[in-house]
């Protein structure tokens, strides 16, 4: 987003730093209250427990690994197995499979013991002691099957599952065994054995929808039979219809409607999972939403379209919960969905009407004061994307190069050199395959020159893998990513000044030969990151001491960078309302006061460069809109699906009327039901879709907010070390998230890959999204 962050690598090397999806990798130091200015001034005195808890000793030997301390390391360790030893054996014991999710904090000492004997034998493996690194990662991974350590993402990682893959580093089986991708399985379609009689129902002719726009809204069904005939069968309220289709009892006596019904949501067979999810145990309005979405899959679009409608006509109160236990409106998404279809599909010739669910108080995640508000609209025929004139400019923003242009219809618009300027961004950031932060090797690669020529390796010598082969032909030249990027149509990269020194006599180059703009941003105390304060207390935003440095931290960025030619604006954080090692989703308010302070130094001494925040989503958007109104511009990281972004135009035009960028969006091009090529496609879909959403919000369009400024594609290449260990370009993941294949396959973003890295960091291959790309922004 930018945002996985690498404790390892801050504490040995102090400088290395990378970004992923909402993350960082592998740290416990989250699992302790963060430290405020108060309790810092209280505890300075207090004495220490004379016996440490195994969560204080799990932090005390990542610290002590940091420091390559591997003599206090050892010492830890023994404490850990002399005091938690015995009860760590008794709780894996007791475990034949690794515990139900929600259960695994009651095997705490277990997890903690073997997060030590782990850390231990990683810290003896970077020191060179490669023969008893691989005996400690054995034990642990002979006696602590079971063990978990916590990733503050939100999940839990096998610890014996890291140890073999460390094992397989050492000993050269990860260049060895290259894994299998799935085979290409036959995909079915459902049959609707009494399908709808109308392409798109309207409400009105069957009922009377009641309070439109108030949280009383509802739709009292008149014609029963009239309704469900133009539905169709397993759309709401056509609910029986489904037991008298033929299929149904043939299919379940095939066997094919075993397992719970959230197994059909990424499976092929689309006929299987539309029986399975008609009769889930779901509320109707979760129903019809996955419905919708295997209605799509199997490009029955007037089905999908339907399904969803009925879900927005009848259910649009619905709350569901994520993954992370943040509360998810399928209503809006359901809305949000239908303008997709719409608008991957012109050829339908429709259009939405009126459609619109406000959430008050949704930006909180408490569902319980929420205010839900339906206008259930309607879907009309003649959909043709049209654009409107702007009419006279109302407001600008800025004084020099760089401005804000409002117009008098409320459209924003970035202007640059006196034009508009859509931003088509890049998170450019290529690593070499076998470098990582977790191992402290991580090289910045504005200076990276591997073979020792004078180049910089990305930006100059990458070169396109064209026909996939591995090997560069005569027709591969050397060409360097800033050129393949200019030929894609990128024209912005986004950097932060720290803690990595950007190179500005590379940035000026770049300017100069291909035109890339820099969104420069400072983490304003994200991941402790100029605050000052230590990785296990955390920024905190009432600590002057923190305050101080975060500022000075600020001014100095701006002051180097703000007369350079390559400037577009300035962004501060990083989704610092998420947390992570900082109290800025304890402390909103504090928080965004802060960024406002921080904006109004900058506007003090360059009014040429607009100031963004970087929020995670809209999570506490309300209050950024009143504490921080010196904030020119509210951009996020938004990763929702492959309809794009759903309400979040309209909740950041209605709650901050600022304009609005993307920082981070992006899929990976694998998913374990597919294969690489279709899991390509998919990807290309999914980025389709999503700038398609943000195009339709830019000015001018009539059915936009107009407000969206562009976005930021997450990102170039894939980088290998996302999953821990940098040799294996791994398949495996333990969190879900609305991806084509469910989960967050962190080390597949890239819209271009490193083969099978024996070419690193010179070989792309240019997936399927790099061309949807150069088709949307070159036209």
């Amino acid at each position: 987003m930018p945002n996985k962050f690498n404790l390892l690598g801050i504490l040995k090397f102090g400088v290395n730093l990378t970004f992923d999806i909402c993350s960082f990798v592998i740290i416990c130091f989250l699992l302790f209250p963060q430290i405020t200015y108060a309790q810092e001034q209280a505890q300075a005195s207090a004495s220490i427990p004379a016996q440490p808890s195994s969560q204080e000793l799990v932090r005390q030997a990542w610290e002590a690994s940091g420091q390559n301390n591997l003599k206090r390391l050892e010492e830890l360790v023994q404490q850990a197995l002399e005091s938690y030893g015995e009860a760590a054996m008794e709780q894996q014991k007791k475990l034949t499979a690794f515990p139900a999710r929600g259960e695994e904090g009651k095997y705490q000492t277990l997890n903690d013991v073997a997060t030590c004997l782990f850390v231990r034998a990683e810290a003896m493996m970077n020191a060179g002691k490669t023969e008893e690194a691989r005996v400690r990662f054995q034990e642990i991974i002979d006696d602590y099957s079971f063990a978990q350590a916590w990733d503050p993402r939100g999940w839990y990682w096998s610890v014996a599952e890291k140890s073999q893959a460390s094992i397989d580093v050492l000993t050269g089986k990860a260049r060895e065994e290259p894994q299998e991708e799935p085979q290409k399985g036959l995909r079915t379609k459902p049959y609707i054995h009494t399908p709808g009689t109308a392409k798109i129902a309207d409400y009105k002719q069957y009922g009377e929808l009641l309070d439109v726009g108030t949280e009383n809204y509802r739709y009292e069904i008149k014609d029963m039979t009239g309704l469900n005939r133009a539905v169709g069968e397993g759309i709401y309220p056509n609910t029986g219809a489904i037991f008298t289709n033929p299929r149904y009892k043939e299919v379940r006596k095939e066997g094919r409607l075993k397992g719970s019904h959230w197994d059909f949501v990424n499976s092929d067979d689309l006929e299987a999972a539309y029986f399975k999810w008609v009769t889930a145990p779901e509320p109707w309005g979760v129903r019809l939403f996955y419905l919708g979405i295997i209605f799509e899959k199997a490009g029955m679009h007037y089905e999908a379209l339907r399904a969803y409608h009925a879900l927005v006509v009848h259910f649009p109160t619905t709350v569901a919960w994520t993954y992370w236990q943040t509360p998810w409106y399928p209503g809006q998404a359901a809305i949000a969905k239908i303008r997709h279809i719409l608008r991957m599909h012109p050829e339908l010739n429709l259009q939405d009407e009126g459609m619109k669910i406000t959430v008050r108080n949704g930006l909180d995640n408490d569902a319980k004061n929420d205010i839900i508000m339906t206008s259930p609209g309607a879907i009309v025929e003649n959909g043709i994307l049209r654009k409107a004139p702007l009419g006279e400019i109302k407001r600008r923003v800025g004084e020099g190069e760089v401005q804000l242009v409002q117009y008098v219809n409320g459209h924003w618009q970035l202007w640059v050199g006196g034009k508009p300027f859509v931003i088509k961004g890049m998170t450019y950031a290529p690593t070499k395959i076998g470098q990582s932060p977790d191992k402290g090797t991580l090289e910045n690669w504005m200076e990276m020159d591997s073979n020792h020529n004078g180049l910089l390796d990305g930006p100059y010598e990458a070169w396109v893998d064209t026909n996939r082969n591995g090997i560069q032909d005569a027709e591969d030249p050397s060409v360097g990513d800033f050129q393949i990027m200019k030929d894609m149509g990128v024209n912005t990269l986004r950097l932060y000044h720290h803690p990595m020194k950007p190179n500005k006599d590379l940035l000026r180059k770049m300017f100069k030969e291909y035109g890339f703009r820099v969104i420069m941003g400072d983490f304003l105390g994200k991941y402790a990151i100029g605050s000052g304060a230590s990785w296990s207390e955390g920024t905190d935003y009432e600590n002057p001491r923190h305050r101080k440095n975060m500022m000075e931290s600020v001014q100095r960025m701006v002051m180097e960078f703000k007369d350079e030619p390559y400037i577009l604006l300035w962004v501060l954080g990083n989704e610092n309302n998420y947390g992570v090692a900082s109290n800025a989703d304890k402390k909103p308010q504090v928080y965004f006061q802060f960024v406002n302070e921080a904006a109004q130094w900058i506007k003090s001494v360059d009014s040429n460069h607009p100031v963004a925040v970087n929020n995670g989503d809209t999570l506490f958007l309300d209050i950024f809109a009143q504490y921080a109104p010196d904030v020119d511009i509210f951009s996020a990281n938004v990763y929702r699906g492959d309809y794009g972004f759903g309400s979040f135009w309209d909740q950041v035009s209605e709650t901050a009327a600022k304009p609005a960028f993307i920082t981070e969006y992006g899929c990976p091009a694998y998913a374990r039901h597919l294969t690489l090529e279709e899991a390509e496609e998919a990807q290309a879909a999914y980025h389709r879709g999503n700038w398609m959403d943000i195009e339709g919000n830019t000015a001018g369009y009539v059915k936009g907010r107009g407000n969206a400024l562009g976005g930021v594609v997450f990102e170039w290449i894939d980088e290998w070390w996302k999953n821990y260990e940098p040799y294996y370009h791994d398949r495996k993941s333990d969190a879900i998230g609305p991806f084509p294949g469910g989960y967050y396959f962190e080390e597949w973003f890239g819209i271009t890959s490193q083969g099978d890295g024996s070419h690193s960091p010179f070989l792309r291959q240019l997936r399927k999204s790099y061309f949807v790309y150069k088709e949307m922004w070159n036209r």
